[in-house]
């Protein structure tokens, strides 16, 4: 991972963070597959110290035994991704901020 050069993260920041990890994990699901399609929905972010802050996201994804169009474990790898990719852009946007 590359360092971002974000100031020590508040209590609140890691709060938001993990709210918009797991929001990003949960859209790109349901942008795939329709609610109803889904047995089991499991998202856990979790974050160790505040400089630097270290992100572990996992999803974990069973689909109904109807459904066959979807891989449950490639979706599941591409909503991790995009929870990274969400978080990313989330601690740029606090580096920007706190370089003004």
């Amino acid at each position: 991972m590359e360092e971002i050069g974000i100031p020590e993260l508040t209590s609140e920041q890691m709060e938001k963070l993990c709210e918009i990890g797991e929001k990003a994990a949960r859209d790109y699901i349901h942008s795939k597959v329709s609610p109803r399609q889904i047995t089991e929905l499991d998202i856990s972010i979790d974050t160790e110290g505040s400089k630097p802050v270290t992100v572990s996201v996992e999803v974990e994804l069973t689909l109904s035994p109807l459904t066959k169009d979807y891989d449950a474990e490639k979706l599941a790898k591409e909503a991790t991704s995009k929870a990274f990719q969400a978080i990313k852009e989330f601690l740029s946007e606090l580096a920007c901020k706190s370089t003004k």
